[in-house]
């Protein structure tokens, strides 16, 4: 009596039958792009296809797209590690839309993100400031200023 045959082997074996099977594999680097690359790449970039071994990335911002084009190595690398071999050759980036994830609960920024410094705060921070000649130093302190005014404004307001 013969002993019935699994699901995953009949389907494997048809793939292999039908040449689908490396393409296949391939398609895995669609699923599991999020985890490879992270939250905060993941956000910016959504996978798109995979044409002869080349997976085409849609990027939501030209900024993103040039920081992700000095990170491709490390990022093929960690994804055909992640795949278990090395099917991907490159990655094409390109400008494009990029869905949300409806799935996952949008983080409303901090109370003190949302907080607007007058004209006199402001004027105090520039006040703080004046004696700084270097430019980047000047602004470097200004932008910590104006964010830790806005923190101990927004935590004065809390009841």
């Amino acid at each position: 009596m013969k002993q019935a045959a699994r699901a995953g082997e009949l389907v494997d074996k048809m793939l292999k039958g039908l040449g689908l099977n490396e393409r296949l594999h391939q398609y895995r680097a669609l699923i599991i792009w999020e985890e490879v690359v992270g939250p905060q790449i993941a956000a910016r970039t959504r996978p798109v296809r995979i044409r002869e071994g080349v997976l085409e990335v849609n990027v939501d911002q030209p900024t993103w797209m040039q920081q992700l084009q000095l990170m491709k190595p490390k990022i093929l690398t960690q994804l055909n590690a992640e795949m278990g071999k090395a099917t991907i050759k490159d990655l094409y980036l390109k400008r494009g839309k990029v869905n949300v994830h409806f799935d996952k609960p949008v983080e409303q920024p901090p109370a003190w993100r949302m907080v607007e410094l007058d004209d006199s705060e402001m004027r105090q921070i520039d006040g703080l400031l004046n004696a700084i000649g270097d430019p980047e130093l000047h602004e470097e302190m200004e932008r910590f200023l104006v964010k830790q005014m806005r923190l101990l404004k927004a935590e004065a307001k809390k009841p």
